[in-house]
């Protein structure tokens, strides 16, 4: 289900739909409701869904909820970003980096 700020919380269900198979390249942030480093980046993930909207989708994953998929692409530590495009992972980062890092990640897949 996509939020006001246009991201897609999506599910070890719905991932293979709504990530693999898209269209567009999609962002990834692996995230839990504890995580401070999470919750910092959050507004900043919520701007480039909103930024890219129409050129990339931008996801969040609770890794507390759906532990299957992000166990799968070796998340270890939370935040991970990771980029996907054609379902194969383009870039990945792992912590609360800066919106410049994002961008410049995103901005390789267009």
């Amino acid at each position: 289900m996509v939020n006001e700020s246009g991201l897609l919380h999506v599910n070890d269900k719905s991932f293979t739909e709504e990530v693999l198979n898209a269209d567009l390249p999609v962002l990834v942030d692996s995230w839990a409701t504890w995580c401070g480093p999470c919750r910092s980046i959050s507004p900043i993930v919520e701007e480039l869904a909103k930024e890219f909207t129409g050129k990339v989708k931008v996801t969040k994953i609770n890794v507390d909820e759906n532990p299957a998929t992000p166990s799968q692409y070796g998340v270890r530590g939370i935040p991970t970003l990771i980029l996907f495009k054609g379902g194969k992972i383009l870039d990945q980062v792992t912590g609360a980096v800066p919106k410049a890092r994002l961008i410049a990640m995103v901005q390789k897949a267009l």
